[in-house]
């Protein structure tokens, strides 16, 4: 079992500025949890970019090229009509349904991916550490496993940097 030790910010500048003093120290931050998006926090954490972008590309294309085929397919070889010595495959009148099932591919892939790489889905017990960073505070969450350093060591870098309440916690992962 590691410390987890935690502080709280009320101003997202204070945030930054904090995120950016801790690294310089050499300390590895386990996570920080905003009630909002903080602009240039993904980057100051130099977190990689997501792959949902691809996922939902890939599922789109999938999604599309599944509804043209099925389109294709049942009015050539399941279901063939001839309305009016029309051609078979008439391209413009199967624009709207692949349209759409492009769109609820990539949006259902994008839910399920999202789900699965958050580890939000049924079941899950989320670790919430404290209730007031739903409402309007900043954490910065540290590790004792993640770094090197005794958990008060931690706690008293988190209070150079301006954290209004550091806490510490066991960790049961």
């Amino acid at each position: 079992m590691s410390a987890i030790v935690y502080g709280h910010f009320t101003d997202e500048l204070d945030l930054l500025d904090a995120v950016k003093e801790l690294q310089d120290k050499g300390i590895k931050i386990a996570d920080v949890r905003t009630p909002f998006p903080v602009h240039g926090l993904d980057s100051v954490l130099r977190l990689k970019r997501s792959n949902l972008p691809k996922v939902a590309f890939i599922s789109g294309a999938i999604g599309g090229t599944l509804g043209l085929l099925f389109q294709i397919w049942v009015y050539t070889v399941g279901w063939p009509l001839n309305i009016g010595g029309k051609p078979q495959i008439a391209l413009p009148s199967y624009i709207p349904v692949t349209f759409e099932l492009t769109i609820l591919f990539a949006a259902v892939a994008m839910v399920i991916a999202f789900l699965v790489r958050s580890n939000l889905g049924p079941g899950q017990v989320p670790e919430i550490l404290d209730e007031d960073v739903t409402d309007d505070h900043f954490q910065i969450i540290l590790s004792g496993k993640d770094n090197q350093i005794a958990e008060s060591e931690l706690a008293d870098a988190l209070t150079a940097t301006g954290a209004l309440d550091v806490k510490q916690v066991n960790s049961t992962k």
